[in-house]
């Protein structure tokens, strides 16, 4: 009865054993896994230094489009003050002449007078 009581505490513990001995760790990782995973690591890297290039330049591209808008409302600005001195150089020689035409008038006027 004691040889088979120890044979069956042997027997439990032999296969307490091999099943653990036959369990996989978790974390074996194999040559192929490894490289794996540092092709993925290369490629993150690649798309996170990728993404940071596109947002630099979106924002450059943000960056002129507002400075053209400026410099095309400074433009705009400019041709429309060029413009309103334009007209108001046309407007003030219109009233020279008309002076100009009066005065010939009121002389043409004189001499028909005499």
């Amino acid at each position: 009865m004691k040889s088979s009581s120890i044979f069956r505490t042997a027997l439990v513990l032999a296969l307490v054993a091999g099943v653990t001995a036959c369990k996989k760790p978790d974390e074996a990782v194999g040559p192929a896994q490894k490289a794996g995973a540092a092709i993925d690591s290369v490629g993150e890297k690649a798309a996170a230094q990728l993404h940071e290039n596109i947002d630099k330049a979106n924002q450059a591209a943000e960056d002129m489009r507002e400075r053209a808008k400026t410099s095309g409302d400074e433009l705009a600005n400019a041709a429309k003050d060029a413009a309103q001195d334009a007209n108001k150089g046309i407007s003030k020689a219109t009233e020279e002449v008309g002076k100009k035409v009066e005065k010939a008038g009121e002389k043409i006027q004189d001499a028909a007078k005499q």
